[in-house]
């Protein structure tokens, strides 16, 4: 393995991505939702540089996924290659999208095409009784020289009788763009994409060999002595324990797992990396939270910890639990092997950030300025959680949990290290004086490292 693929796999998995402008940016967005990859993208503006791209990154990246179909044939058939390539199919949704973009243009009786098998083409538009529209598909070799294609639409507008054409290569539609052709781009939606992206992961050899780890979980009930104390007998806390427990069992089953109660309030269970991950759809949705929720009125905290080890799994599924209590429950988080955190799951697309600060010189700073591991932990997830390091005395009080007249003693004191700095006021509509804004500038270096997409 070369230096520079271990440097990106401390974070993830290297993956390669290589495409025009606009379908590296879709890319970009979407794989926010799989943060087992570490992404390296690249931008093409002609095809003839595709192999130049592609050989630079080949020891760089364990996988690659080019955009189009056309740059992937040109790759294969001229580099040699030591890891899985892939590319991105169109499918019948982005040929449907195109040619309704094209329809509420221009009157459309008749297209040109290629890209698109007739088969593909005949289904979709059976699908969606679109009958309408004839066309005219390009017949040539799947690799054809872009020229070729190129003048293939350029007759069929001329002298074919076609009013528009729909392509999938980017280039050729500049040049009929060029030209005064009326066209449409197909590109792949976002379901496309993401089938991709998981088809590029399970390719991977640290996919295959991670598919077995063993993972930990531990499951919080949130306050359940509380709800407890609202039961009128015995027998209906038993039972709703009894009731609790089953409904942990029937979804540690889904995950071919083991579950074992520590006692009171917290459960134990073992599962394989691999089933988990296909369960919650790549680290999306833990629906057991929600069901829970909806079924007996009760949160749930969950952390999930993944290691080289049983014992390190089970000190991050630990570390895990706890930052979904402190961000008040219901929620799940997962800590990595290196330690970065996945989450909160159940609140929409997972963040990644750094569990903790290991800039010695600003530990030490903080340290001395009376901020404890705690508070900047729970800064930290706070960063991470809002995007933002600018909070007001009162949220600040609310995230490390103390009074408010502790805060601003704690704040003077941070003032006076330089590791938070007043930068506006907070104008409110109800009586009183206006709120200071304070800026976390310490950690302005841990947001934009943690929580910008790498290029």
């Amino acid at each position: 393995m070369s230096p520079s693929l271990s440097i990106l796999s401390n974070k993830g998995i290297a993956i390669g991505v290589i495409g025009p402008g606009l379908l590296v940016e879709k890319i970009r967005d979407t794989i926010k939702a799989f943060p087992s990859f570490q992404p390296v993208f690249k931008v093409y503006q002609q095809r003839e540089e595709v192999c130049h791209l592609a050989q630079e990154l080949m020891d760089q990246a364990e996988v690659l996924l080019i955009a189009e179909y056309h740059a992937y044939r040109e790759v294969k058939g001229n580099l040699d290659f030591r890891i899985p390539v892939h590319y991105i199919p169109l499918t019948g949704a982005g040929l449907i999208r195109s040619l309704y973009r094209l329809k509420k243009s221009l009157s459309v009786k008749k297209v040109s095409l290629d890209s698109l098998s007739k088969q593909l083409v005949e289904q979709s538009f059976a699908d969606l009784d679109e009958s309408d529209v004839q066309i005219s598909y390009f017949d040539g070799s799947s690799h054809a020289p872009i020229e070729e294609i190129f003048q293939f639409h350029q007759n069929q507008f001329t002298e074919g009788g076609c009013d528009a054409v729909l392509t999938g290569i980017k280039s050729v539609s500049e040049r009929l763009s060029d030209c005064n052709i009326p066209n449409e781009w197909v590109i792949p939606t976002q379901q496309d994409i993401i089938v991709s992206l998981e088809r590029a992961l399970l390719s991977t050899e640290t996919r295959r060999n991670k598919e077995s780890q063993i993972v930990v979980g531990i499951i919080h009930i949130d306050d359940l002595n509380r709800v407890m104390e609202r039961l009128i007998s015995e027998h209906e806390i038993q039972k709703l324990k009894l009731d609790i427990h089953r409904m942990l069992l029937d979804y540690v089953q889904c995950l071919d797992g083991h579950l074992t109660a520590l006692g009171g309030d917290e459960y134990l269970f073992f599962t394989t990396r691999g089933i988990f991950e296909r369960e919650t759809r790549g680290y999306k949705s833990i629906p057991l939270l929600k069901d829970v929720k909806k079924e007996f009125g009760i949160s749930l905290s969950m952390g999930m910890g993944f290691g080289k080890s049983a014992n390190e799994a089970g000190t991050h599924a630990r570390l895990a639990l706890r930052q979904s209590r402190e961000l008040g429950g219901h929620v799940c988080f997962i800590v990595r092997e290196d330690r970065s955190v996945i989450g909160p799951v159940e609140m929409g697309p997972p963040m990644v950030y750094e569990l903790a600060v290991t800039d010695t010189e600003l530990l030490e700073k903080a340290e001395k300025a009376g901020m404890s591991a705690v508070y900047l932990n729970k800064l930290m997830v706070q960063v991470a959680r809002q995007g933002k390091t600018d909070f007001t005395a009162q949220e600040l009080a609310s995230i490390i949990g103390v009074t408010l007249r502790s805060t601003h003693r704690i704040l003077l004191q941070w003032m006076d290290a330089k590791l938070v700095e007043i930068v506006g006021v907070e104008k409110i509509s109800t009586k009183g004086r206006p709120r200071q804004i304070y800026r976390l500038t310490f950690l302005e270096n841990f947001y934009d490292q943690n929580m910008t997409p790498p290029e």
